[in-house]
């Protein structure tokens, strides 16, 4: 599974970064930053698509 993050549609509400922290941090701005190369490792999958689920501006996609 691949991550991706839109910055530019980010609005710095964290829940990514509440619900994955393996997966996302957060800038000094408030944004966030994704931590993976793209590629989720299979551990991680779950929290990927809970933190693209809870997005509120849709800034997370993911693809299998």
């Amino acid at each position: 599974m691949r991550i991706a993050l839109d910055r530019d549609a980010c609005q710095g509400h964290n829940r990514c970064y509440l619900l994955a922290p393996e997966l996302f941090d957060v800038d000094d701005e408030g944004y966030a930053v994704l931590l993976v190369d793209g590629e989720v490792p299979a551990e991680l999958e779950e929290k990927a698509r809970l933190a693209a689920d809870n997005c509120p501006e849709y800034a997370i996609t993911l693809e299998a």
